[in-house]
């Protein structure tokens, strides 16, 4: 019912910049939340920032001071800033949302896209 498309993986060595995109679609009501998850090759799936429907942001310790996420509501998408990239944001970036659609509220997870940072 609602589909998220996300945009913006690629390769990129260290010390460079990717901007990933996130746009939903579908029968939504409204957004409550949307963010980005990764997972790393052997790790679990871990928060990375998201930003809620007041603009309220919270980001991980781990990618803070160098990752900014915004958003543009008109458009129901959600962008990820990723500055000075290290080899251990290496992973799949997965676009989350909670939103309210089909009468009640609801997850939804994109496919995923790869960011590999080469050192």
């Amino acid at each position: 019912q609602v589909q998220l498309v996300e945009s913006g993986g690629g390769l990129v060595q260290a010390g460079g910049s990717l901007r990933l995109s996130c746009a939903a679609s579908g029968s939504i009501f409204s957004i409550n939340v949307m963010g980005w998850y990764r997972q790393a090759p052997g790790k679990q799936r871990e928060s990375v920032a998201h930003i809620t429907n007041d603009g309220t942001t919270v980001i991980a310790d781990s990618v803070k001071g160098r990752f900014a996420i915004s958003r543009d509501n008109a458009k129901n998408t959600v962008y990820l800033q990723m500055n000075s990239l290290k080899p251990e944001d290496t992973a799949v970036y997965y676009c989350n949302t909670n939103c309210y659609t089909g009468g009640s509220v609801h997850d939804y997870w994109g496919q995923g896209t790869q960011v590999t940072v080469s050192s």
